[in-house]
C-alpha cells in the first residue's frame, strides 16, 4: 500500500471509531508495524490533521475534520450500491426515495472511471412482497427521534388483542416486515412489536421520561443479559427488563 493511501485508511479508522483506537489495533488493520502507525501519526499532526493520542489509551480523530468525498475505492462503492438496493427493495416509500438520492449524490461525486460501478453493479438484492402497515415507518422512526411514546393496539401471535403505550428505541427490518422494539409500560419491560400485527397507532405528545441515549442503553443491556440467558451464562436481571416478542 502506497504510504499517501496509508495515510487515508488511518483516517478512516479514526474517523468511524466511536473510541480511542490502539496503535496496535490501527498497524493490525493496515498490516504494517506500530513504529510505522507513529511514524504516520506524527505526519498527519504535522499537516494539522487534529489526531490525539494517549499513551495506552489509543488515538482519536477531533470531530469536524472532513475529508474530500472523492477517495472512494470500488469495495467501498459497491457496499452503497448493495445497501440502497437492499433499502430499495425493502424499505416504505420515503426511504427508497432516500436510498435513491443518496446513490445519486455518490454517483455525482466519484471519479467518472468509477460510474460503471452504479451502472452495472456487480451485486443484487431479490425483491420481496411488502406488508401492509397501519402505522408507517417514518412515523415511528419520527417518533424515535422526538421522543415521543406511541398507543398501540395490538395483535399478538395467538390473536390476542391487546391495548398498549410504547416507548420506541429502534425500528429493525428485515427481510420481510419490520421489528419494533420498545419499553411496554403494559409488561413493565422491552418487547419486540411486528409492526403488520399493528391494528391501530397514535404517536402522542407525551414525551418518553427518558433521555434517548439512556433508553438505548437500558434496551442494549437487557438484549445482552438476554443472550447471557439464552447461551447458558446468566447475566442477572435488568431492572425486570425483558425483550420478550409480543
Amino acid at each position: 500500500m502506497r504510504r499517501g493511501d496509508r495515510l487515508f485508511e488511518l483516517i478512516e479508522i479514526l474517523r468511524r471509531a466511536r473510541g480511542p483506537v490502539p496503535a496496535t489495533a490501527i498497524a493490525a488493520e493496515l498490516e504494517v508495524c506500530k513504529r510505522t502507525v507513529y511514524r504516520d501519526v506524527a505526519a498527519l499532526m504535522a499537516q494539522r490533521v487534529p489526531i490525539r493520542g494517549e499513551a495506552g489509551v489509543g488515538y482519536v480523530l477531533e470531530p469536524g475534520f472532513h475529508m474530500p468525498p472523492l477517495m472512494l475505492t470500488p469495495d467501498e462503492i459497491e457496499a452503497a450500491v448493495l445497501g440502497a438496493q437492499w433499502v430499495r427493495t425493502r424499505g416504505e416509500p420515503d426511504m427508497q426515495r432516500a436510498a435513491a438520492n443518496l446513490l445519486a449524490k455518490i454517483e455525482a461525486i466519484a471519479p467518472d472511471d468509477l460510474h460503471s460501478f452504479f451502472a452495472q453493479p456487480a451485486t443484487s438484492v431479490a425483491p420481496v412482497e411488502t406488508r401492509s402497515e397501519v402505522l408507517a415507518s417514518s412515523d415511528i422512526r419520527a417518533a424515535i427521534r422526538r421522543q415521543k411514546k406511541i398507543r398501540l393496539e395490538y395483535r399478538d401471535d395467538r390473536g390476542t388483542v391487546t391495548n398498549r403505550v410504547i416507548w420506541p428505541v429502534l425500528l429493525g427490518y428485515r427481510d420481510e416486515g419490520r421489528i419494533l422494539a420498545a419499553w411496554c409500560e403494559l409488561r413493565n419491560g422491552f418487547r419486540y412489536f411486528r409492526t403488520e400485527r399493528i391494528m391501530q397507532a397514535e404517536i402522542l405528545e407525551d414525551g418518553v421520561p427518558k433521555r434517548r441515549a439512556q433508553l438505548r442503553s437500558e434496551w442494549e443491556t437487557a438484549m445482552k443479559a438476554e443472550r447471557g440467558r439464552f447461551h447458558g451464562t446468566e447475566a442477572g436481571p435488568v431492572g425486570g427488563a425483558s425483550s420478550q416478542k409480543d
